[in-house]
């Protein structure tokens, strides 16, 4: 008894210096991305203003002679090309995952195991099409949305919680669309699930173009990591309002949903799209 009392301050300690790593490397992380950026927004706040003084001088040309402008348009074409060889690179704010001791040893004490309900099994609406309109529409406002007919596995499972601590995993495998977490139970008999649906708790993986991203909703927000491979942890906490998603490969978490207020049953969700 007095071994095992001797330890379990060693495990905290351990844990709380990981913790204040952690943080501090993420602090670091934040610090570089911003500082990017700024250079980017630097960098385009002078190329704009070469941008308008070439574009002042095309104006000049227009009124100049055939020979003149021959003479004239040959440099202005090679700043612009310059300008374009010197644009600022996207800067891809993705943070990494920091391993989180003993995180799955702790969710595997609430396991278990989900079973489909096949009753509900069928479902033609566009979900990914939706999802992949939204994300265009944080860029595009005005994108047209066009649903593809694609094949797609929604699944809910037989179990509804209304307390508890609970844990299970699905495996994504490669998938580059894919929908996990938990819903309303009575988001689930509806024929027009939408993403924008109160009550939802989910974790979205969408390919457009070649571009993949994560999300959760609701509401619909972008989670600034990589793509999930392979098996993603869902634990819910109802007392306490906590659902949480983890990447077993990295024992890292993805995203928390916190002090959110349960007042009604909840489902697991899954829905795999088109690969």
């Amino acid at each position: 008894m007095v071994m095992i009392r001797a330890e379990y301050p060693k495990v905290y300690q351990y844990l709380h210096e990981e913790l204040e790593k952690q943080l501090e490397n993420l602090a670091i992380e934040g610090r570089m991305i911003f500082q990017r950026l700024r250079r980017n927004v630097t960098r385009m706040v002078h190329i704009g203003k070469l941008l308008r003084r070439i574009y002042e001088e095309l104006k000049e040309l227009h009124r100049k002679s055939d020979v003149d402008l021959l003479q004239d348009s040959e440099d202005t074409v090679i700043r612009g090309q310059l300008v374009q060889l010197h644009l600022p690179q996207p800067v891809d704010p993705q943070l990494t995952a920091w391993t989180i001791t003993g995180i799955l040893e702790r969710l595997n004490n609430f396991r278990v195991y989900i079973t489909l309900d096949h009753k509900i099994s069928k479902y033609d609406g566009p979900l990914f099409e939706e999802l992949r309109h939204l994300q265009c529409s944080l860029d595009h406002q005005d994108s047209p949305h066009n649903p593809a007919s694609s094949e797609y596995t929604p699944l809910w499972g037989a179990q509804t919680f209304t307390s508890g601590k609970h844990y299970w995993e699905v495996d994504v495998g490669s998938s580059c669309n894919w929908i996990i977490g938990l819903c309303k139970e009575a988001w689930a008999n509806r024929n027009d699930m939408l993403l924008n649906s109160e009550g939802l708790f989910l974790l979205l993986c969408v390919k457009v173009d070649d571009h993949v991203n994560v999300f959760s909703t609701f509401p619909l927000v972008r989670q600034y990591i990589q793509r999930p491979q392979g098996w993603v942890g869902v634990f819910l906490d109802y007392e306490c309002g906590v659902v949480s998603f983890v990447n077993l490969a990295k024992s890292s978490l993805i995203c928390n949903f916190l002090s959110c207020s349960f007042s009604f049953p909840l489902k697991p969700f899954i829905c795999f799209g088109p690969k």
